[in-house]
């Protein structure tokens, strides 16, 4: 609390607590703020597996894409619908998490950390029809031991726009991210594992710090 505070009195929150409306205009969204979130943006994109060199992409490839918006998609390759068509997939998916009744526990994502094995399935399946391009969010750990070894290339995002994505994909910007936590190889690894103690997992798929440079 003491931490929180000191920032709170520091940026003068509790002088001076009220917003300059006119200089909030000419402040929020300012193109070279925008240009610099951006930049974070793929810099922060790390690079998890690529083990047969799928990136950085060719131009124009046919991609069927999951979790990313065709437009966005479309400025990069032709998008079809049909996996059996596509010379890769892209696919987006978010943490898993195990949903709460309680409306302010249901704020906080928390579970179980691996995909139910319906969703894991259909996410296989996905990977074993046509070459995939897989980003995750990691809002926290994920168990993805998996998708990682039959993805044709893993990136892990954390909180990164699909354009942002497609640009490191295409090699039109760097990724330059670590892993801030492991990822650990199963639920039961977890359970093990020390509750008091980071990155303390048996054998994780990703260790601590992980991250590919193309």
């Amino acid at each position: 609390m003491r931490r929180l505070l000191r920032e709170k009195f520091t940026l003068g929150l509790f002088e001076n607590p009220y917003v300059d409306p006119d200089l909030a205009e000419e402040t929020v969204g300012r193109a070279d703020f925008t240009a610099l979130g951006a930049a974070a943006q793929r810099r922060s994109l790390t690079v998890l597996t690529n083990p047969s060199g799928l990136l950085p992409l060719a131009a124009g490839p046919r991609l069927c894409v999951r979790g990313v918006d065709e437009a966005v998609a479309a400025a990069y390759g032709e998008v079809v619908a049909d996996p059996a068509d596509a010379d890769l997939a892209v696919l987006r998916l978010r943490t898993p998490y195990e949903p709460r009744e309680n409306v302010f526990e249901s704020f906080f994502h928390s579970g179980s950390l691996a995909f139910p094995e319906p969703e894991l399935a259909a996410i296989l399946d996905l990977l074993d029809r046509v070459p995939t391009l897989v980003c995750i969010n990691l809002e926290r750990a994920a168990v993805i031991p998996e998708i990682a070894e039959r993805a044709a290339a893993l990136i892990a995002d954390y909180g990164a726009s699909d354009a942002a994505l497609l640009d490191v994909a295409f090699g039109r910007a760097a990724a330059e991210g670590r892993l801030p936590f492991e990822l650990p190889r199963s639920m039961a690894a977890v359970a093990a594992s020390r509750a008091d103690v980071p990155n303390d997992t048996h054998d994780p798929v990703f260790p601590h710090g992980h991250g590919l440079a193309l």
